[in-house]
């Protein structure tokens, strides 16, 4: 009788055992090590190596991990964004309460990161350099738009976000939408497209690293146009802003060419009947292709660059190709009138 007795309480405490037990998601639980005081998440420790979330999480890895400030915090390279998309995934497939706890962390530290005329900095709470810079640059403002927009419309698992959010949300995603309108380059009052960062104080277009200067940048145009174009009933200035970007985008193509970058070769355009390219950069006021070099000259050709940049920097791109042939178009039956 003793004996089936413990039996009985040995599995009872078992049971409770396993349901105590959180799910957990390998990749979820390394982000929470990884994210910092503030809320945000590095692309890199304060020893300057890479955030890997394949790598093991080793007693030195760790004490590096928590070694590293809140100022390398950053929105560049999708970090932050990366990571709060992830773990609210994460959350909802788990239920893990930690995850969510990390992603609305996270929330809070892009929302207090926004500057009061809407843009967001690169880098934050860090001012240096152009880290400070209004950044449009590899999609970082429009990452955290679109995470914005995702809770306001209570979709891609957003919904699972405190609802306490929805009016800092919905006023964030006004102020970085009247940003995105005050910013776009005119040209004698002709609207064109936009650049990779601006001064966050003049609201002008800024340049970065010495090989990228302050132009027209097709690539992150093209994030803010598919970003806009996702606005639901869009108010005419947003249409407006739309079109003429597209118009610029239709103007500027070169078509039958793509840009090769094969390892082992010279970067070049080369005929490709499928494709249309556009360079990298454009000239603010001429619209005609820049091409910066390390040493902070501006070619106006790609051949007159250094070899090593030449290669090893996507100065053309078919960015805009489906935009033009297929999400304009298709976003016009809806909203063109």
């Amino acid at each position: 009788m003793r004996i089936k007795l413990l039996l009985t309480v040995f599995c009872c405490m078992l049971m409770a055992s396993c349901y105590a037990q959180k799910p957990t998601d390998s990749a979820a639980e390394k982000m929470l090590v990884y994210q910092l005081g503030n809320g945000g998440w590095p692309k890199q420790l304060g020893d300057k190596s890479v955030v890997n979330y394949d790598a093991t999480l080793t007693p030195q890895l760790r004490a590096k991990i928590k070694a590293t400030e809140d100022k390398h915090a950053t929105f560049d390279n999708k970090a932050t964004s990366r990571e709060v998309v992830y773990i609210v995934k994460a959350y909802k497939k788990t239920q893990n309460k930690a995850y969510l706890s990390a992603a609305e962390k996270g929330l809070d530290y892009i929302l207090k990161a926004q500057y009061e005329n809407g843009g967001w900095p690169q880098y934050y709470p860090d001012q240096s350099l152009y880290r400070s810079e209004i950044t449009y640059n590899d999609d970082a403002m429009v990452n955290l738009l679109n995470i914005l927009q995702d809770i306001a419309n209570g979709r891609n698992d957003f919904e699972v976000v405190n609802p306490k959010y929805l009016p800092k949300v919905e006023k964030a995603i006004e102020k970085g939408t009247d940003c995105i309108i005050k910013t776009q380059v005119k040209q004698n009052g002709t609207l064109t497209i936009w650049a990779a960062q601006y001064d966050k104080d003049s609201m002008l277009p800024a340049k970065a690293r010495a090989f990228e200067p302050a132009s027209l940048a097709t690539s992150e145009s093209v994030g803010i146009i598919r970003f806009l174009m996702g606005i639901k009933n869009p108010s005419p200035e947003v249409k407006k802003s739309i079109s003429a970007a597209v118009k610029w985008f239709d103007t500027y193509k070169i078509k039958g060419y793509r840009f090769d970058r094969e390892k082992g070769k010279t970067a070049a355009l080369v005929p490709d009947e499928t494709s249309m390219a556009w360079a990298r950069f454009y000239d603010l006021d001429k619209n005609c292709p820049v091409f910066g070099d390390r040493d902070n000259t501006i070619k106006s050709k790609l051949e007159e660059l250094s070899p090593e940049r030449r290669s090893g920097y996507a100065w053309y791109g078919n960015w805009g190709q489906k935009v033009i042939e297929k999400e304009y178009p298709k976003w016009l039956v809806t909203n063109g009138k």
